[in-house]
Formats: C-alpha cells, structure tokens, sequence
C-alpha cells in the first residue's frame, strides 16, 4: 500500500455542519455540494469568482444528481423533488415508499438512470445494526428496490463505461463491487471489495472513482481516504487533517483536483477544528465527469 500526503488546500471560508454529495459542474466550471442536515441546503462554489450560492431545502437533504438541460434531481428525506435553481421551487416527482427511512446517496449511470439509497433513521450507536431501508433504481415515476435490509446507503460510485456498481453499507462497514447491465438496470455478481477489520476505527462513507477505475472511499471517524483497485487491492491511503471525511469527487478544468467534504459530527474518537471544512487537493490522478440524469 502506498502511503501518499498532498497538499490538502482548505477552500476559504467554507465549513458547514455536514457536507457532502460534491459534483463538479463542467458546464459551469462551480461545485455543488450540500450540508445534509442542521440547516439543509444546496450549495454552489465558483472557484475562480469565489461566489458562494445557497438553496435552503425543508428537510434532510441526502443528494443530489444535476440534470441535463438544467436544473437537478434533489433528494430529499421524503422523496425525490424536481429542482429549480433561478426559483428555488421544488416539485415532487416520486414519495418515499418508506417508513421511518430517509432517502440518500444518488447518482447516475452513464445511461442517465438515476440509482438512490436510504438510511434507516432508527440506527443509534445502540442500534447498530443493519435495518429496513433500502437500495432502488429509478424506472419511469417508480421506486424499484433492488438491494433490501440497508442500514445506511453511503459509497456509491458507477464506472465510467457502465459495466459496474460499487456500492457500500455503513452498517456492515464493507463495499460491495456489481456488474451492471446498462440496458436494463439489473445488478448480478456481487463481489466483496473490502471489510474493514474488526480492530479498524471508522466506516466508508461517500466515495467516487477515478478514470483509472480505482474506488477511492472516505471513512468517516477515521480520518482516512483509501483508493481501492478494481479486484479489492488496498492500492494507497491518506491520512487526512479532519477526523471526519465524508465525500470526494473529481473536478477543476482537467479533472484532476479532489474536492473533500468533511463533517462536525462527533463520528469518532475525536473531533478537530479543522472538521467540517472542504478541501481540495491534487491525488495524482484524473477523474470523469459525474453523468447527468436523463429521465
């Protein structure tokens, strides 16, 4: 395993309560992103102006997916919203089938369908285990549930020709590796990526892949972002400077900078001043533009 130490740049006057689902917008040359709860918002960074934008949301906000021909496809708590970024308006496309569990994690394949997790809001630290959410694929106006018995959906990422689903459950504190099949959205050959050991501090937590096809995970209470190769490897680590990553992404005019996001929750046994802040940082390698949703 290499063990490698960018230069990790905190971007100026952003620390949020709990950030996440980073995209790069290449049409824009912004970054989104959201602080998921404690003040639910959407937010865009335009680097080279500075100019921060804010969408306050009603609820908990698990993500997001931008849409093609504008706009994006926001997930909230109760349901997946049609979103209007010059009004504000949300408008609901699809409820929430499900009791007692909030939807979170999207993304897109390179088809433009629309895959979306959940997290079961009864875990607690005396809790742990794994619950009644699930996994689904968006069809048509439709939920369709595709991975059942879900603790908290966090981890995933599509490769860039479609062929596969990395996708992990907090709970269990693994990443699993499908094949996908971009015709008709089934999922089959699951593979384990990794398990993190017993004596392991930490869980993954947001993740994304690189052009190269390795699977970079943050584990949250852990300070740590690890780059997984396709067939499991532990490929390289960093050491980060919060205790609590929680997403990375690809962006900048090559595709080569890193966006980190990072919480102020107490995940962990400790917690920095430095937690909550986004960085940026150059990993050595470039990623893909994030697909837009198509439905």
């Amino acid at each position: 395993m290499r063990e490698l130490s960018p230069k990790m740049e905190p971007i100026p006057g952003l620390r949020i309560h709990l950030g996440e689902t980073t995209v790069w917008s290449v049409a824009e040359s912004a970054l989104y992103f959201t602080c998921v709860e404690d003040d639910p918002e959407l937010l865009r960074w335009h680097p080279e102006s500075g100019v921060l934008t804010r969408w306050p949301m009603p609820e908990r906000i698990g993500g997001y997916v931008l849409k093609e021909g504008g706009g994006a496809l926001v997930v909230l708590a109760s349901g997946l919203y049609d979103f209007d970024f010059a009004s504000g308006s949300l408008e609901l496309r699809v409820k929430n089938p499900l009791a007692g569990v909030a939807l979170h994690e999207p993304a897109c394949d390179p088809s433009g369908r629309l895959w979306v997790g959940s997290i079961d809001l009864s875990l607690t630290a005396a809790n742990p285990r794994r619950g009644k959410a699930k996994f689904f694929r968006l069809e048509g106006d439709e939920l369709v549930a595709v991975l059942e018995n879900v603790g908290c959906a966090n981890g995933l990422a599509i490769s860039k020709d479609g062929r596969h689903l990395y996708f992990a459950d907090s709970v269990s504190r693994g990443s699993l590796r499908f094949d996908l099949d971009l015709k008709s959205g089934a999922l089959t050959h699951p593979k384990q990526l990794f398990m993190l050991r017993a004596d392991e501090p930490g869980f993954p937590d947001g993740a994304t892949l690189d052009a190269e096809g390795g699977y970079w995970v943050t584990l949250v209470g852990a300070g740590k972002l690890r780059r997984y190769l396709p067939d499991g490897t532990l490929d390289a680590e960093i050491k980060l400077p919060v205790c609590n990553p929680t997403k990375v992404s690809f962006g900048g005019p090559d595709l080569r900078t890193m966006f980190l996001t990072s919480c102020r929750l107490q995940l962990g046994p400790t917690l920095t001043d430095a937690d909550g802040r986004i960085y940026r940082f150059d990993p050595g390698v470039a990623g893909f533009a994030e697909p837009l949703f198509r439905g």
